[in-house]
């Protein structure tokens, strides 16, 4: 999944490069080892998408009761760090990937970049989330792409905002709506497989036939769309952006009221709940990793109750764990979509440099 999913807050909080988490040494070797024996390394390697992050102390607890150093090698977008370990299959440069999504899964899966693991404390996951039989990968997070809206816009043009796909495409709608490119951002993409996900495949590109008539625009990327054109959030109200319609997160609202200046009582943006596709994202062990063990270990850290709830203020993502709870902030200002898009991600692997082809010849060119 993209970076742009943890929206403003995680960018604050994003390192550059290789992020060593902790107060402890870096390559540390067991030195109990036995004579004849190999000395297990001290320290598990996490690659990542630039936007992993957890609170120190969570981090540190983990350390203290595991014996493990985590270190967290983070690679750009999440395409572009699937890519680095495709390249370097069999000779990993961690332990364990994460960040590897729905839209990505079985190009991981295919190019037979795991080690099948059952994590400890994966019968707290919701089924729902359990897309590989084999436990090639784990869930561990879910996010919902979806069309925010600009409240106030809507309120004083005494308007209702739109709730579904189908709205998108009314006249009272024209000319309103940014949203990304689907061949340069994953919200685009996302985007583009909610209504794929909707329509089916003969329906999809008539869809956006109409909404491209009805005055869709198109950026590059979720920080122009969010940050420049759309006139709900902060970035926009200061970039004078006037579209109060754009492709963005279920977990915004809660974003805009956590960085508010001051904090708003009540999140200035809404959810078109029936808008939208849902990401997971899993962490896989590596096959070939150094640190077998200690890449066990963190995997089941990662579906612990423990970072599933501290993860949502962290990377504004959902927990996929039936005993983890939300915070206050995402239950007060959050969404919840009941009924997301789904496409399937071996229908995805199949289909989707066809469909943002075709979808570029008919929305952008």
């Amino acid at each position: 999944m993209s970076t742009t999913k943890k929206i403003a807050g995680a960018a604050l909080a994003a390192a550059l490069g290789v992020t060593t988490l902790s107060a402890c040494g870096g390559d540390a070797e067991d030195k109990t080892a036995g004579a004849g024996e190999t000395p297990k390394s001290k320290t598990v390697t996490l690659v990542s998408h630039d936007s992993f992050n957890v609170t120190d102390t969570v981090l540190k607890e983990f350390e203290q009761q595991s014996g493990y150093t985590v270190k967290v090698l983070k690679s750009g977008d999440a395409g572009a760090a699937l890519n680095q370990e495709i390249l370097t299959k069999g000779s990993p440069r961690g332990d364990v990937f994460f960040g590897v999504d729905n839209t990505l899964l079985s190009r991981a899966l295919d190019n037979g970049l795991f080690t099948p693991y059952e994590a400890k404390g994966l019968a707290e996951v919701k089924p729902e989330y359990v897309l590989d039989k084999e436990h090639r990968v784990t869930p561990v997070d879910s996010g919902d792409i979806c069309v925010n809206y600009d409240k106030a816009y809507f309120a004083d043009k005494k308007i209702a905002p739109p709730q579904t796909l189908d709205d998108l495409i009314k006249p009272e709608y024209k000319n309103l709506l940014v949203t990304e490119n689907a061949a340069t951002s994953s919200p685009g993409l996302g985007f583009l497989l909610a209504s794929v996900g909707k329509y089916g495949e003969d329906g999809w590109k008539d869809y956006w036939s109409k909404l491209k008539a009805n005055g869709v625009e198109v950026v590059d990327g979720w920080e122009q769309a969010y940050n420049e054109r759309f006139s709900g959030s902060a970035g926009g109200k200061k970039a004078k952006g006037d579209r109060p319609l754009v492709v963005s997160y279920a977990s915004s609202p809660p974003v805009e009221v956590l960085y508010g200046e001051p904090q708003p009582a009540e999140a200035p943006t809404g959810v078109a709940t029936g808008t939208c596709f849902r990401q997971i994202e899993f962490a896989g062990l590596l096959k070939g990793a150094k640190n077998e063990e200690g890449g066990k270990a963190l995997v089941d850290f990662l579906i612990s109750k423990k970072f599933q709830e501290d993860m949502p203020l962290q990377m504004f993502v959902n927990p996929v764990t039936a005993n983890a709870s939300l915070p206050e902030l995402f239950t007060k200002h959050g969404a919840v979509v009941e009924k997301p898009e789904n496409v399937a991600p071996q229908t995805i692997a199949e289909n989707r440099e066809q469909w943002v082809k075709a979808w570029t010849a008919l929305v952008v060119k």
